[in-house]
């Protein structure tokens, strides 16, 4: 399987390349997740303007999204009123003021082009803040120990359900609880051959972990038609064939130290494309091997057609002529 990068490949090589050699630059792409990128010298070349649209800013701002890209991107960081219009957050790179070492350099490239996950981060590093607080309260309290997701608990305690509506009809849902964070995908699958594929792949995610090997991995469970119980009390959500929901248990040793959780985060928050991106590689290669299939048949039925015996034959004046 190929695991998609977590930052911006685009980000990290027009970067690269300003960083050593100063140029104008103007460029608009799009993300995953429809989100929106504009790099761009507006005042001189010396000057980089980076700036992304996310459709969920709305949501992350809840969750504290500004002030932890304050903290990771200080004097980068545009103040709100100097943003880019119609884009969410703006960072300006003076290329006359950068780090001297090429590795202080190389880790600043590093850190802008990973952007869109770290304004993404916000909402699950609040979730783990939040599962740490109610864990110790819940051991205050004379809790039971940790037990397994499989295990009945007597006294769980939750945290807030946070909602990140990412894409147009898909969300993800974010809960701690005083021993797991549990993080719930909605998927829509909009073609009926995607709806097979998914099935088949979230199932596969589903029985993986049954191998030896995987047994630290975070349990996952799958579902179509209804949502999970976590969320099924929310109003709106969807039913039927079309949707699935995907839901990741994580307990405090998949995010216990920063640089682990960060890795996480990464990780889970891509899991939507992933799925989708590899829907499509499952669907071309079905196409090639049936494009294949077709040309090897294609050839066989040549191979069978009868060969007609042709007869040359000569008139009285010496004309020739064929017959079949």
């Amino acid at each position: 399987m190929i695991l998609l990068e977590s930052h911006s490949v685009i980000i990290n090589d027009v970067l690269t390349d300003r960083f050593e050699k100063a140029s104008r630059a103007d460029i608009q792409f799009v993300d995953y997740d429809n989100v929106r990128f504009h790099l761009s010298t507006p005042e001189t070349k010396s000057k980089i303007l980076l700036s992304m649209g996310i459709q969920c800013w709305p949501d992350l701002l809840k969750y504290g999204a500004r002030e932890y890209l304050q903290n990771e991107y200080q004097q980068y960081l545009l103040p709100q009123e100097q943003t880019e219009p119609e884009y969410d957050v703006s960072l300006m790179i003076d290329l006359e003021q950068l780090p001297e070492s090429v590795e202080d350099r190389n880790s600043l490239i590093s850190k802008l082009s990973h952007l869109k996950s770290v304004a993404m981060s916000s909402p699950f590093l609040s979730a783990f803040q939040e599962q740490s607080n109610l864990q110790a309260g819940y051991k205050d309290a004379g809790g039971a120990q940790q037990k397994d997701f499989t295990s009945e608990q007597s006294a769980e305690t939750k945290g807030e359900l946070k909602i990140i509506r990412y894409r147009e009809e898909e969300a993800i849902y974010i809960q701690a609880s005083n021993d797991r964070v549990t993080v719930v995908f909605s998927t829509v699958f909009k073609e009926e051959t995607d709806k097979v594929f998914g099935r088949v792949f979230l199932q596969e995610f589903v029985d993986a972990r049954k191998l030896n090997a995987l047994q630290n991995a975070p349990q996952v469970r799958y579902s179509n038609r209804e949502p999970p119980l976590e969320i099924r009390h929310l109003p709106g959500l969807h039913n039927g064939e079309d949707w699935g929901y995907v839901t990741f248990v994580l307990f405090p040793r998949h995010f216990s130290n920063p640089t682990q959780a960060q890795s996480t985060i990464n990780r889970i928050q891509l899991f939507r494309d992933y799925l989708h991106y590899h829907i499509k590689c499952s669907k071309a290669y079905m196409h090639s091997r049936m494009r294949y299939r077709v040309a090897e048949f294609l050839k066989i039925l040549n191979r069978a057609k009868p060969e007609v015996a042709t007869a040359e034959k000569k008139t009285a004046s010496g004309r020739t002529f064929r017959t079949r």
